[in-house]
């Protein structure tokens, strides 16, 4: 049976460079499913956002959720993917009707690339990058390189079927790692889209690095999963101030939000809203009883 929706790290015994691989069926489909993709080409953008979700979210420890959100000004205008630290993933894509180009920066134009850990304990941390390379992997291997000062390769692919991607990262505070390095690197270079897409982890650290020493660990499963609920878009609301909650509730009575992940929607009636209106005066009145 294939490897599916799974990520695999791997370490390089004696070469000071870690590893990681993912590959997505099912928890693609299903993101996917609730987004209006235009072409092929976009498609493969939104499924290259989420395998590199799972693979930056392993980068790190932590409890929380790694988001990627691009925005541009073409035609491409929004590019969202998340995952958490226990691989729960989601994505959005957001462009006009017709979308031209091939690469992430023919198609998104001027605008960033943000890249936000948000953390159960502590405050979240927002890393930026402009939208200065060809495609997702060049954009984040300069952030690595820029913000984190690691040396990092990343292959990322994506069809109607499937999404994979393959890291490498030197370990960090290495000493004469560099022919090590070098070597990897061109080694994991000759990897093809068509090997990504159909081979499993094994399969493919044997094809690129036989001759290496290379300790692969327990695989960990990874599913589409969306965090939205209705105590939240109820938060939400909230935060649209009072004046426009008595507007809705003046002008409609009722208000049903969706959520753009996966298409639940939440309806609100006139009492809901009036709830939601008094607690929006009660925080005005009481500005201590904020959190």
């Amino acid at each position: 049976m294939k490897q599916q929706d799974q990520l695999r790290r791997f370490l390089f015994e004696n070469a000071g460079v870690r590893g990681e691989w993912v590959r997505l069926e099912k928890s693609w489909s299903q993101a996917k499913q609730y987004q209006k993709i235009v072409n092929s080409a976009v498609e493969s953008q939104l499924g290259q956002a989420l395998a590199a979700a799972v693979l930056l979210s392993a980068t790190i420890k932590f409890k929380g959720a790694l988001i990627l959100q691009a925005q541009g000004d073409g035609d491409l205008k929004t590019l969202v993917a998340q995952s958490t630290h226990d691989r729960k993933v989601r994505a959005l894509v957001r462009s006009t009707d017709e979308v031209s180009g091939e690469t992430l920066q023919q198609m998104m134009g001027q605008g960033h690339l943000v890249i936000t850990i948000e953390s159960e304990i502590g405050e979240p941390y927002q890393g930026i990058v402009p939208l200065e390379q060809p495609t997702l992997a060049g954009l984040l291997e300069t952030y690595f390189k820029q913000s984190e000062q690691l040396e990092t390769r990343l292959w990322l692919f994506a069809n109607d079927t499937h999404a994979a991607g393959l890291m490498i990262q030197e370990l960090p505070d290495q000493e004469n790692y560099q022919k090590d390095w070098e070597r990897i690197s061109v080694l994991a270079h000759t990897i093809t889209e068509q090997e990504m897409l159909s081979l499993d982890s094994e399969e493919i650290l044997h094809r690129l690095f036989h001759e290496e020493q290379v300790r692969v660990f327990e695989p960990e499963p990874v599913q589409f999963y969306c965090s939205c609920s209705k105590d939240k878009t109820a938060e939400t609301l909230v935060t649209l101030g009072q004046d426009e909650l008595q507007r809705l509730l003046k002008e409609q009575g009722e208000v049903t939000v969706g959520c753009q992940f996966c298409g639940q929607t939440y309806h609100f009636d006139r009492q809901a809203l009036e709830s939601l209106l008094e607690k929006v005066s009660a925080t005005l009145e009481n500005p201590e009883t904020r959190h």
